[in-house]
Order: structure tokens, then sequence, then C-alpha cells
């Protein structure tokens, strides 16, 4: 059994409270949870208007199926036209 998380930062432009934060940010995780079948949170900067840390989880029995599930939950979240634009993303398989 492989567990793969998928940790992304985001910057979230011209926000100036935690209610804009968080109309960004639940379109993001309720589209990739619908989309790709994975477990979707906010995980850090929880109190930070302009930064958001999501993370996305998926189980599986082979590593590079998680590892690619993960590496398209990215390309999603990059191509879509959300008002966030990614950071950094770490993928850690388990």
């Amino acid at each position: 059994m492989v567990v793969g998380i998928c940790t992304v930062q985001l910057e979230i432009f011209g926000n100036d409270s935690l209610k804009g934060k968080r109309h960004v940010v639940k379109p993001i995780l309720a589209r990739v949870r619908d989309h790709f079948n994975v477990s979707a949170a906010e995980v850090d900067d929880l109190d930070a208007w302009q930064r958001a840390t999501i993370a996305f989880a998926c189980v599986s029995n082979d590593a590079n199926y998680a590892h690619g599930l993960l590496e398209k939950v990215v390309d999603y979240i990059e191509r879509s036209r959300f008002d966030a634009n990614i950071l950094d993303y770490q993928i850690e398989l388990l």
C-alpha cells in the first residue's frame, strides 16, 4: 500500500480578508476532490490572508500511479483559472 501526499502553497491575489481567502480555497478543494477523487484540506497558513497551504492525499497499490495522480492535481490547479498562484508544491510517498 502506498499513500501519496501532495502539499501545495498558494499565493492569493488581491485578497484582504479571511472571507475572501475562503472564496478562493473552497472551490479549489471541492473541484479537485470531485475531479480526482482525492482527500483535500487546508493544512497551514490558516490566518494568513494572501497565502494558503492545501494538501491532497491518495491511497494506491502502485507508487507510480499515486505520484502521477498528484502531479495531475497540481497541473489541474495551474491550468484552472483560480485566483491563486502556486508558489511551491511537494509530493511525498509513504
